[in-house]
């Protein structure tokens, strides 16, 4: 839960000074420090190379004052309270689970609504007392409420936990941008260190909006009625898109790279047209829900911005083939953007800072490129099996955080090219050799251990050979021992999903594996090095 001294050096610095907090900043240290991000909390893990923490008292001498750091450690002194809090009630929730406490919670009103509106629509009986009947229908509905309020807690808890979190999140900035005043008032000789939260420094004139005289051009020829397919202003330096870019209807290419936006103009659901959207190079921090009424949008490009999140909206953007959010700051992609975007293709999310991918990216069923290096995942959901259309998957660089490769990633049988370099992963899925398609796969720096190196030096048909025997080698075995067994036991083994696949190299070789493995009778010759092993 400590801030991270990349992104908050004083807050860091001076909330390691909290007597309450044991943590020091020498250099061996500081690469742990910064891998624990409060943004994205984690159990603590091997550190990982980072740049090196300078000392930050010899970039700023002044905060080796006692007096000053006394008063600035009064002005965080909510951060830490905060944060003791949060380390009592533990890390932040993925964004799947918050989704999926807030539809819990909805159809558990939905449920509610629904039994009150039976209680008093229950006919009054002939036979009862009509005030006993009221108390009885009364205490039938506060059961029922309770029940109710019983079954939301642990979900409104979720959603509570998510919030304080994020609530933290911007504490830590305004945080870090007080005790940057306080160490400037310092600089300057101020007896008294005074804070200055929410005011603007005198005299600052607004912005002013730049447009250039090609910015002015197009509007004016779009007041007059002129159709326009393209517009390009890259690199112009823009700091504000005026409203009226919503009016092209016309607008099929809109490309506004590397200038310095920080928002996109709601007015841009008026592009009806539009297919292509270049937005990179940017500062934008989040992006306007009306993004996701561009339904003929097929080419989204966000990269190198500064957004912690894709907007829910970019999900109805059903349209979209080819989608580039990488170099942000993302922490989780959108819950149900699987089950949206079923003609995406390219999906770039490399560099960024996430954790997880949503259950729903296995319906990304046109998905033909997966890029997601540079991250910190933990693992892949089970679904990615389903992405049978898949042809290439960098995996490179998730460093300590991905150990391990679901099994489900050997249904991924148009595969062709994988990168799973810079991770801790020891050993590939068992079936690994049902990959048939592929020819390109990178291991680099891996503790790798199943195939051994000398295998993984031969290269990938080698990988493939030795997966393919070790596979049929644990076939035979567990068929030697199911033939121990009681006959007509039922046959619940790890063999169930190899049928088809193992077909193809061991029918031949012998009746009883024919047997075992059940089917059709496959070709001996598909692969000469399994054979002459077999």
């Amino acid at each position: 839960m400590d801030p991270n001294p990349n992104n908050f050096p004083i807050l860091s610095y001076v909330m390691a000074k909290i007597p309450s907090v044991k943590r020091t900043f020498s250099t061996a240290a500081s690469a742990a420090a910064a891998d624990f991000d409060v943004e994205n909390p984690l159990p603590s893990s091997p550190p990982r190379d980072q740049e090196p923490y300078f000392e930050l008292t010899e970039q700023m001498p002044h905060l080796t004052n006692p007096k000053l750091i006394s008063a600035m450690r009064l002005a965080v002194a909510d951060v830490a309270q905060t944060r003791s809090v949060l380390h009592t009630l533990g890390v932040r929730p993925d964004h799947e689970a918050v989704d999926t406490a807030r539809l819990k919670l909805s159809e558990i009103e939905a449920d509610l609504s629904k039994n009150l509106e039976e209680i008093v629509l229950t006919p009054h009986p002939a036979d009862s007392n009509q005030h006993d009947w009221q108390v009885h229908q009364a205490k039938k509905e506060e059961e029922c409420q309770k029940a109710a309020e019983r079954e939301k807690e642990i979900y409104k808890a979720v959603i509570a936990l998510d919030e304080m979190h994020e609530a933290y999140e911007k504490m830590l900035s305004e945080a870090e941008r007080r005790l940057e005043r306080i160490y400037e008032a310092a600089v300057a000789g101020n007896d008294v260190v005074e804070e200055s939260m929410g005011k603007e420094e005198k005299g600052s004139p607004e912005r002013a909006d730049e447009m250039n005289e090609e910015v002015a051009r197009i509007l004016k020829d779009a007041e007059s009625g002129k159709a326009i397919e393209r517009i390009d202003l890259s690199g112009r330096r823009l700091t504000l898109l005026p409203e009226e870019f919503g009016r092209f209807k016309s607008l099929v290419a809109l490309n506004l790279s590397n200038n310095q936006l920080e928002a996109i103009p709601d007015s841009i659901a008026g592009l009806e047209n539009l297919q292509e959207l270049n937005l990179s190079g940017n500062l934008l921090e989040s992006l306007p829900d009306s993004i996701g009424l561009l339904f003929n949008l097929k080419v989204l490009d966000v990269s190198g911005n500064k957004l912690t999140a894709l907007t829910d909206g970019i999900c109805h953007c059903r349209s979209l083939v080819d989608l580039d959010a990488s170099f942000n700051k993302l922490t989780y992609l959108p819950t149900n953007i699987g089950y949206e975007l079923v003609n995406l293709q390219r999906l770039s999310i490399h560099l960024n800072k996430l954790r997880s991918l949503p259950t729903s990216i296995g319906e990304m069923k046109s998905l033909r490129l997966l890029d997601v290096h540079f991250n910190e995942l933990r693992g892949l959901p089970l679904s990615i099996g389903r992405l049978t259309n898949l042809e290439i998957i960098n995996l490179s660089s998730n460093f300590s955080d991905l150990i391990e490769l679901p099994d489900t990633i050997t249904d991924l049988t148009n595969l062709k090219e994988l990168d799973l370099s810079n991770n801790q992963i020891h050993a590939l899925p068992d079936q690994f050799g049902r990959l048939q398609n592929l020819i390109k796969l990178n291991v680099d720096q891996n503790p790798l251990v199943i195939p051994p190196k000398e295998v993984v030096n031969e290269g990938v048909q080698a990988i493939k050979n030795y997966m393919t025997k070790r596979w049929v080698d644990m076939v035979m075995e567990e068929q030697q021992r199911n033939s121990l067994e009681a006959q007509g036991q039922p046959e619940t083994t790890i063999l169930t999903r190899s049928t088809s696949w193992l077909n193809n190299f061991v029918s031949n070789v012998t009746g009883t594996v024919s047997e075992y493995l059940g089917g059709t009778k496959g070709k001996l010759n598909a692969d000469p090095y399994l054979n002459q092993q077999l």
